[in-house]
């Protein structure tokens, strides 16, 4: 072998030189322009003082086919190193059952396996039949490493990146459903789980020390910080409700607001403050007593220093006397994650976990419902139906039979309103990707039941109550609430630009209530002063002091007009087989 001006030059076979400059000699990558060039270089270099006598050494034709298959080249009397020429003393086809099959590696360079990463195992919840629940804490690894235990929604108006902020956080796309992708708008809604951890290294500066993964990460990852050795540790475990932001789908965001424990509040930069559903959204969680609001200032990449900072104050004074007077406003790029750290650190130092009674009896308002089948499945292997919502109270475990009220409801034949309540068993608990033997307030969950699954297809069973069986609240068709009205109506304005003014309740009108998650029509039996009878037109399970929503159709939209507290009310007697 001789280096000539720059190049090897090879010697063997058939008497002729094969010469490639020194990077296409060792490994050029497949393709024409790579033979190409090697033809090239052949032709080039390759001259009759350069040859040798034929050296038919063994050893020497190996090297020859090589280098020449680097070139993507075989000579006629040679084969591909996938399958090697065989002994003419062999038999052909014994000798391919013996050669075992070989994948084709790289001419490049020769990769070397990636090492294995093992990541620590999420922690498994002890046995729901030992453990002592007064013993509980919200925050305990047992829990939080596996389920979220803390609700915060997300609202403001439409296309203003409430979904998108949640993408940012989570990692987890909210808006799934054909129609939804379509219109680029969250219709039903969205719900997403991540954990929120701070690195342990005090030199770690805020607020890039706070991280965000989704719910299936392990407890303790190390900090992805270059050159920080600390270790991440798991602080909180939310569980994001992701409203629509859309006028006709107040009643939807209302459903949302009843398991939400803190806010955040989208307000786009780039679009003036306030929009009609911003202010609508404000009182709505003000009607709930969400007192932890964070408010998120989104867009800031599409505007200029100055106009960021007008728009700070007409943040200002649009929450000044509201509930969401003092908030924090953290400005943001949702699609360029720009301070999605600094939404972390206020999650966490911001919004308190809220106290929670885990001996009570298990108390859970269904928020979705799921038939998880798929078209085509054998009968065999058909599940039962999902339940999706939030535990209120106490602790659901897996094999508890539980209860679904109202249930079926229907008329007999005098035409009255009848409840059946739908009995079943827990056979499993998730909380996203993480399986669960028991489940806590806070946090959204799925639980699968025995129950037939079309009860429980396209939100069926949304509104309805689950829990022990026998040990749910009773079953209302009329209540009688005391009631507030709000001073003008939100997003609507009179023909001299000025907000409409709040009617007052006539008799025999029909208004849409809010009861937990459950959005029905109510017809006003009888009114006086701050009192009113409510008529519902169909039947809902809750207590006595839940606040509930008013909505009023207006230019054929509901829009939301005021809160009232149930005082009272006529019961049902469920009927049971």
């Amino acid at each position: 072998m001789e280096r000539v001006s720059g190049v090897v030059a090879y010697r063997g076979l058939a008497g002729c030189g094969v010469a490639s400059s020194g990077g296409e000699a060792r490994g050029s990558q497949a393709g024409s322009g790579q033979h190409a060039r090697a033809r090239k270089t052949h032709s080039q270099f390759a001259r009759p003082s350069l040859c040798a006598p034929l050296n038919t050494s063994p050893e020497s034709t190996r090297a020859s086919t090589a280098i020449m298959a680097s070139n993507g080249e075989y000579p006629q009397d040679d084969s591909p190193p996938a399958s090697p020429t065989l002994n003419p003393q062999q038999d052909q086809s014994e000798s391919e059952d013996e050669i075992p099959e070989q994948k084709p590696k790289s001419a490049l360079k020769k990769s070397a396996p990636a090492p294995a990463v093992q990541k620590p195992f999420i922690a498994e919840q002890p046995d729901p039949s030992t453990i002592d629940v007064k013993a509980l804490n919200p925050l305990s690894p047992e829990i939080i490493s596996r389920q979220a235990t803390i609700n915060i929604g997300t609202i403001g108006h439409v296309a203003h990146g409430k979904s998108t902020v949640v993408k940012a956080i989570s990692g987890v796309q909210t808006v799934r459903f054909k129609n939804e992708l379509e219109r680029n708008i969250t219709i039903k809604l969205g719900y997403a789980n991540a954990k929120i951890y701070k690195c342990d290294n005090e030199e770690c500066p805020r607020p890039t020390c706070y991280r965000s993964y989704k719910s299936d990460k392990e407890v303790d990852p190390p900090c992805e910080r270059e050159g920080c050795a600390g270790t991440y540790r798991l602080l909180r475990h939310v569980s994001f409700v992701d409203c629509p932001g859309h006028d006709i789908l107040m009643s939807t965001m209302l459903s949302g607001a009843a398991v939400m424990d803190a806010a955040l509040l989208l307000i786009a930069g780039n679009e003036t403050c306030p929009q009609p559903q911003t202010s609508e959204h404000l009182a709505a969680i003000e009607i709930m007593k969400l007192n932890h609001i964070i408010i998120l200032q989104n867009k800031v990449d599409l505007m200029r220093e100055e106009a960021a900072g007008q728009h700070h104050e007409s943040i200002l004074k649009f929450i000044r006397g509201t509930v969401a007077d003092g908030s924090p406003i953290i400005p943001i790029s949702a699609q360029l994650k720009f301070n999605i750290d600094a939404i972390n650190e206020y999650l966490v130092s911001k919004i308190p976990v809220p106290p929670r009674d885990f001996t009570a009896a298990p108390h859970m308002i269904v928020i979705r419902s799921f038939d998880v089948n798929k078209p085509g499945a054998e009968i065999e292997d058909l599940k039962g139906g999902v339940a999706g919502g939030s535990i209120l109270t106490g602790v659901l475990k897996l094999g508890d039979e539980i209860e679904i009220r109202p249930g079926i409801v229907s008329k007999d034949e005098q035409g009255k309103i009848q409840c059946k309540p739908i009995f079943s068993r827990v056979v499993s608990l998730f909380a996203e990707n993480n399986d669960l033997k028991f489940a806590v307030p806070g946090g959204l969950i799925g639980v699968g039941t025995r129950v037939d699954p079309t009860l429980c297809r396209a939100d069926r069973l949304v509104g309805f109550v689950l829990g022990l069986r026998g040990q749910l609240p009773a079953i209302y068709t009329e209540i009688e609430v005391n009631y507030f009205l709000l001073r003008r109506l939100l997003g609507v304005k009179t023909a001299d630009g000025k907000q409409a003014k709040v009617a007052k309740l006539a008799k025999n009108e029909v208004l849409m209530v809010n009861i937990g998650s459950t959005a029905t029509g109510a017809k006003v039996v009888a009114v006086k002063a701050d009192a009113a009878r409510l008529q519902l037109t169909s039947p809902a399970c809750t207590e006595i002091g839940e606040k509930v929503a008013l909505s009023r159709r207006i230019e054929k939209h509901w829009r939301l007009i005021g809160w009232a507290t149930i005082l009272a009310g006529s019961t049902l007697e469920p009927t049971i087989e």
